[in-house]
């Protein structure tokens, strides 16, 4: 079946109940996508599990979309894996009043995302009997994916990083930007004893203290290089250089005899 043919077929299901059917993007793996009231989800998931012609047989996830004012979209997509054909289901829930029937009772499988949806939408499947925390911890408050939650490290500091290096104002430079709340190395704790190094330390992991902030020197002033000392000249770098030629024989020498003697 078409997308087309797919979405025609779960409105005839459903009638006289007003579902919209549409087609999503994706060129040759664009999907029917049929948008139906809250009170008509589970009946809409059943149908496209149990008619012939549909024959969703494989459940294959289930999220939410925060629209803001407009609530929450709940989004299922079945695939049927005889007939090679798939559809997405969509309700829209109010802000207010997040809650749609649990859809395990179908598909056994939903039990996870219904409960990963509930926890990070804050989202309420009315049947699931179990919609305990999943991925968080018990005593974490809120829901993370709703578009209204606030980062709590972004409140507390001013993430260096959302700049360009120099233009932060944590700092200039280009060197190594620590993520917020993580001491200095030498700052904290122990520095655990170098491989092959004798002693077992004095430290409680087996190195030695930490030297304090104070001890270490200070590091010098961006652009500042200390002043070379001058190299000694050596006595054996050879004889200076000279712009005189070595002087030549006498003028009144007339040099040897073509006898082999001097004058």
């Amino acid at each position: 079946m078409t997308p087309e043919e797919v979405g025609a077929r779960l409105v005839a299901l459903l009638a006289p109940v007003e579902v919209t059917p549409s087609v999503s993007g994706g060129q040759r793996f664009a999907r029917a996508t049929v948008d139906v009231p809250p009170a008509s989800w589970l009946a809409a998931v059943r149908a496209a599990r149990d008619d012939t012609e549909l024959a969703c047989d494989f459940f294959d996830w289930l999220s939410a979309v925060d629209e803001l004012a407009d609530g929450f979209d709940v989004v299922a997509h079945l695939w049927s894996t005889r007939l090679r054909h798939g559809v997405l289901l969509r309700t829209r829930l109010p802000r207010g009043a997040a809650t749609v029937a649990s859809v395990v009772d179908v598909y056994p499988g939903a039990a996870w995302h219904e409960r990963e949806t509930h926890e990070m939408f804050g989202i309420d499947f009315a049947g699931h009997g179990e919609l305990r925390p999943l991925l968080l911890p018990p005593e974490f408050e809120g829901h993370p994916l709703r578009k209204e939650f606030v980062l709590a490290s972004r409140v507390a500091k001013p993430w260096p990083g959302a700049k360009e290096p120099g233009e932060s104002e944590a700092g200039g430079g280009r060197r190594p930007i620590r993520p917020p709340g993580v001491p200095a190395p030498g700052e904290w704790g122990t520095t655990p004893t170098p491989a092959g190094a004798g002693g077992v330390g004095e430290g409680p992991r087996g190195g030695t203290p930490a030297r304090p902030a104070g001890d270490r020197p200070a590091r010098p002033a961006p652009g500042a290089r200390p002043a070379r000392t001058p190299r000694p000249a050596a006595d054996n770098d050879g004889p200076a250089p000279t712009d005189q030629a070595a002087p030549g024989p006498a003028a009144d020498d007339d040099g040897p005899d073509h006898d082999g003697g001097t004058t």
